[in-house]
């Protein structure tokens, strides 16, 4: 079902979708695109529900409900002052070793859906996009504020870059996904996600799934 579709896609959407990505996505048309979001927006644009289908333009986004705004705040406050969980650590080695890396990239490595992580990094401001999130040639990186926490001044100055970064495992999984157009590996090479840099002592915990 054409609408079910594009609820799962702006589910895990970082950023606003666009009817044409939408389109491309779904092999749908632009009217057939439409008329499913008409009926997106008949479910969670009703009073009570704490969804809500945005739509400005060709331009098109879930949010949470403006009545539960309050709590939400506080509760993303809560989950960015604590400290990051395993999966996210993991997910933000692998991106400052691997880095830029591709989210099919991240997710043949670590054999997982990495959305809400990458979600999660990036509204921590530890990890920023080249491109649009929901792009599949969208590479990710980590950010200065990440470099400044650790006190380093590039990512070529984390413990053993050079030796992790050409790991010979993960530049076989990274050569298994460019050959089955999983991704495109981009330069150079990764470290396994069992090795991480200090943790950051940073914000933030957000419930992941992974």
């Amino acid at each position: 079902m054409l609408s079910s579709k594009i609820e799962s896609l702006l589910f895990v959407a970082a950023r606003p979708m666009g009817l044409k990505r939408l389109m491309e996505a779904c092999g749908a048309s632009k009217e057939e695109v439409t008329a499913a979001l008409d009926e997106l927006a008949v479910v969670y644009n009703v009073e009570g529900s704490g969804i809500r289908l945005l739509r400005n333009g060709n331009d098109v986004q879930m949010s949470t409900s403006p009545d539960n705004a309050r709590l939400v705040q506080d509760f993303l406050k809560d989950e960015t002052t604590g400290e990051l969980t395993k999966p996210s650590l993991e997910t933000l080695t692998i991106i400052a070793y691997r880095g830029p890396v591709t989210k099919a990239e991240l997710e043949q490595i670590r054999g997982v859906n990495c959305s809400m992580i990458l979600r999660n990094l990036l509204m921590r401001g530890l990890v920023e996009a080249q491109g649009e999130p929901y792009e599949p040639l969208t590479t990710f990186r980590v950010t200065l504020d990440f470099l400044r926490f650790l006190g380093v001044a590039g990512v070529e100055e984390l413990p053993e870059y050079d030796k992790l970064r050409s790991h010979e495992d993960v530049v076989r999984v990274l050569e298994m996904a460019v050959s089955a157009g999983g991704g495109s590996a981009s330069g150079g090479k990764t470290t396994d996600e069992a090795t991480a840099p200090p943790e950051p002592s940073d914000p933030s915990s957000e419930a992941e799934r992974s």
